[in-house]
């Protein structure tokens, strides 16, 4: 077997992690990672800018200037490579942001990036392999390349999603998705209403009431009011029914004005730049068809990392690389196309039983140590290993 040629496509935490271990066996691999930005680091860096960048394309980061790590550090760094011991857990973003540059000085990842190169498209090969097509965003030149296998790894926090409500045609105030949102300072004053109650919701809920707002209404659909203590001035509602010229109806019959609808609503997975040839569906937020919700059964020399949340994404990522890394040395035999397949729907089988729907089919929580480390799961004689200082470290 010769040399395997890996495109990287993207420099956050994800695409460092493989481009980390594809350099760590230049005897088989070698790797271009592709970078559309000046820096590593993906969502973890700040810029004021919202909309469309100096390029024209949609600015990646979700970035606002105040994010704290909603998970402690013991469990946000790389299984050979945490998070140096401080007094502090939860950590400002620009702290995690210099680790992940660290990371990648650490591991001599930087200088397999090929920065502001924009991907414009990626295409099966009839014989196998693949055809990559780049923009370098500065000189405007467009460069094709083949390449043994792909993994993507463009994160899945840059697309946001706003729900259709009825009478949003009417609304005269003011609408902001979380995507879009940097500082406080916008909300001073405004009668606001934030649309979700995940982690950027209950976050961003209380940033605006304590940065001026006159009002915050929390509007979610959790069963139970949520038990956080807010500021004098927010208060919970059930879900928005509709919105109206100058407030918005509650799905209980009550009503309240609103200068401003605040969506902290999620995001939907995206791939602009994978061909219709690819055969990659996204189907209400359900990624498919993926093997362990990373290798695409169809063409298994394609890997889409990274896409589970609610888990420990640094350990995940990690993982997952070296997974999809030994699948293309031969190292791991993957099951038939059919097996793949048939894996995939009992996964989906068993989210269903337990009441969940298909957008949340990449939702991991207690089900990610199941769905990624178990030798039983991936069919490979490697083992999940200990925790050590709050540390996942694994055995493959």
């Amino acid at each position: 077997m010769g040399v395997i040629r890996v495109a990287v496509i993207g420099a956050g935490a994800a695409g460092l992690s493989s481009a980390r271990h594809l350099i760590a066996d230049p005897a088989r691999f070698t790797c271009t990672v592709f970078e559309q930005t000046g820096a590593v680091g993906g969502t973890w860096v700040y810029t004021d800018q919202v909309g469309t960048d100096e390029f024209g394309l949609p600015v990646h980061s979700s970035m606002y200037k105040s994010l704290r790590t909603n998970l402690p550090k013991e469990v946000m760094g790389f299984p050979d490579y945490p998070i140096p011991e401080q007094e502090r857990s939860y950590l400002p973003a620009k702290d995690i942001l210099q680790f992940l540059n660290d990371y990648a000085d650490h591991f001599h990842v930087r200088e397999r990036v090929r920065f502001y190169h924009h991907v414009k498209s990626v295409t099966p090969k009839a014989d196998g392999g693949w055809t990559v097509v780049t923009v370098d965003l500065k000189s405007k030149q467009l460069q094709t390349e083949e390449f043994d296998a792909v993994m993507v790894c463009n994160g899945h926090y840059s697309k946001p999603f706003l729900p259709t409500l009825p009478g949003a045609d009417v609304f005269q105030g003011q609408t902001l998705h979380s995507h879009d949102y940097r500082t406080p300072d916008a909300f001073k004053g405004r009668n606001v209403v934030v649309i979700g109650a995940g982690p950027s919701g209950m976050d961003l809920c209380l940033e605006v009431a304590r940065g001026g707002a006159a009002s915050v209404i929390l509007s979610h659909h959790w069963p139970e009011p949520i038990k956080t203590r807010f500021p004098d001035n927010v208060r919970q509602a059930p879900d928005v029914a509709r919105m109206t010229e100058r407030g918005v109806d509650f799905v209980d019959g009550t009503s309240a004005p609103c200068d401003l609808v605040f969506y902290c609503t999620g995001y939907l997975y995206t791939f602009p730049f994978l061909s219709d040839e690819c055969r990659v569906r996204v189907v209400d937020n359900h990624v498919q068809p993926l093997y362990k919700h990373l290798v695409h059964i169809d063409y298994p020399t394609l890997a889409l990392v990274g896409l589970p949340f609610y888990v420990c994404a640094n350990s995940l990522f990690d993982l997952q690389a070296r997974f999809f890394l030994r699948t293309l040395t031969g190292q791991v035999a993957l099951p038939s196309r059919q097996e793949m397949l048939a894996d995939t729907e009992r996964e989906m089988d068993l989210r269903r039983a337990k009441g969940m729907k298909r957008r949340q089919a990449h939702m991991m929580g207690p089900m990610q140590v199941r769905s990624f480390s178990s030798a039983k799961f991936i069919r490979f004689t490697g083992r999940p290993g200990r925790v050590n200082r709050g540390v996942l470290h694994y055995k493959l």
